[in-house]
């Protein structure tokens, strides 16, 4: 009895350790180390989370459930492709609130008179 040819395996990515430190993923039969450091978006998701992994392309990795979608270039020269998003105060916004708060302190103070 001869078994059947084998099909396309059906992990073709998978999160195979978690530590304290970053994730390790294998995609393509090669192993890759994504530091916290680095990839922060992993650091306080739940496992479940970080396990639900999918490879829509041959050079990106996509974790439906964090919306993170990477390039394996990324994860191999985290270097060429620096974090650039940082939380910032929104000065026009805060000066808005300021001033509906002020108005609103005035009105209060007119209607006790």
């Amino acid at each position: 009895m001869r078994s059947a040819l084998r099909g396309r395996s059906i992990l073709d990515v998978e999160v195979t350790n978690v530590s304290q430190h970053g994730l390790w993923v294998l995609v393509g039969g090669r192993e890759l180390f994504l530091p916290f450091k680095k990839f922060p978006w992993f650091k306080d998701a739940p496992v479940a989370q970080v396990l639900n992994v999918a490879l829509p392309h041959p050079t990106h990795i996509y974790w439906p459930d964090l919306d993170v979608d990477l390039s394996i270039e990324s994860i191999e020269f985290p270097e060429r492709f620096p974090l650039v998003s940082r939380t910032r105060p929104n000065n026009v916004l805060q000066r808005t609130r300021a001033k509906r708060r002020l108005k609103s302190v005035k009105r209060s103070r007119g209607a006790r008179r």
